[in-house]
């Protein structure tokens, strides 16, 4: 291929994300996409939310847009890809480098970044779903509750260090400080209202580092279906144990613990709530919406990863009832 015939791929990447591990690996990663047939522009990101400025403000030249950086970054590049034309839009190649990188565990990209660069420039385009929640895009969560606040509140120093250890160490502080909020959680037909500790609405195998979070609950990442988790307030000491016990050994079958389908859904509360937006502050609430804009937007995947990914690999048996699930949803 002469290099009049090269494709264009932009590489932004988050310096300081994870260990900044990623300064060993530039001239590796950079070789991979020219040995592919890209010519690359680079851009380090400066501040925060640079890389949603940077992505929406991108040329049109590019075929290719490829972020590193951990789950936020990636939240920045979606949101930053979603504020454009749709016909302006190109696949995210995505090369993690954060300190849990849940969203990518869930999709099997590979934590060594030359072979994550590698399956950037030679997968496939993978529509996948979108969260949103008013003016906020989530890639694999939004949750309000025990311990969200950990996520953003954690200091990124602290996080280079330790890693996952952080978030650990940080919700050890926060324990003495969880209360419930009273909601009213709407969805299709059906409304749940109670004391809750702590409320998910996920698109992810893995949350928080911790992988099957989920439970039993089939997780498709083109669906248009969220898989959503809500843990009613413990009315003493042995029901709390029973809530923890369930969670550490990933059972999630604790009567205290509700989980259900839903690919739109409302959250309404007399208290003011703090959610949670792939890790990043999402604002303090009364009342939310949340919907599943399905297969959103393009994320390069290795072709073989697909398969376990998607509803077209589902048997049609379980295509029909998804199809049930999802009419009886939208009505």
């Amino acid at each position: 291929m002469s290099r009049e015939e090269n494709k264009k791929l932009k590489f932004i990447y988050n310096p300081l994300a994870g260990r900044a591990q990623i300064t060993s690996k530039l001239s590796n990663i950079i070789e991979t996409f020219v040995q592919n047939g890209y010519d690359v522009s680079i851009y380090p990101t400066q501040k925060y939310k640079d890389m949603v400025e940077q992505v929406e403000a991108l040329e049109d030249c590019y075929d290719l847009l490829v972020v590193s950086g951990g789950d936020g970054t990636l939240d920045e590049a979606v949101a930053g890809m979603m504020q454009r034309p749709l016909d302006k839009r190109i696949p995210i190649g995505y090369i993690p480098a954060g300190s849990t990188n849940d969203f990518a565990n869930s999709l099997g990209i590979s934590k060594n970044m030359p072979e994550a660069a590698y399956a950037a420039v030679n997968g496939v385009p993978f529509a996948c779903d979108l969260g949103q929640m008013g003016e906020y895009y989530f890639v694999y969560v939004a949750a309000f509750g025990a311990f969200t606040e950990v996520s953003y509140d954690t200091p990124r120093e602290l996080k280079n260090v330790l890693g996952h250890l952080a978030y650990v160490v940080e919700g050890a502080k926060s324990l003495p400080d969880i209360k419930p909020y009273h909601m009213k959680v709407t969805y299709g037909d059906k409304t749940i209202e109670g004391d809750f500790l702590y409320g998910m609405v996920s698109s992810s195998k893995s949350i928080g580092g911790y992988s099957n979070i989920v439970g039993k609950q089939d997780c498709m990442f083109d669906d248009g279906l969220f898989e959503v988790t809500l843990i009613k307030n413990p009315e003493d000491p042995i029901e709390m144990q029973s809530i923890l016990s369930s969670i550490l050994i990933k059972s999630l079958d604790s009567e205290n613990i509700i989980m259900f389908k839903a690919n739109r859904i409302s959250f309404e509360c007399e208290d003011e709530v703090s959610w949670t937006i792939d890790g990043e502050y999402g604002g303090t609430h009364r009342s939310v919406e949340i919907k599943n804009l399905n297969r959103a937007f393009e994320i390069i995947l290795d072709a073989e990863d697909v398969k376990g990914l998607s509803v077209d690999y589902l048997s049609e048996e379980e295509q029909t009832a998804l199809k049930l699930l999802r009419g009886t949803l939208d009505e």
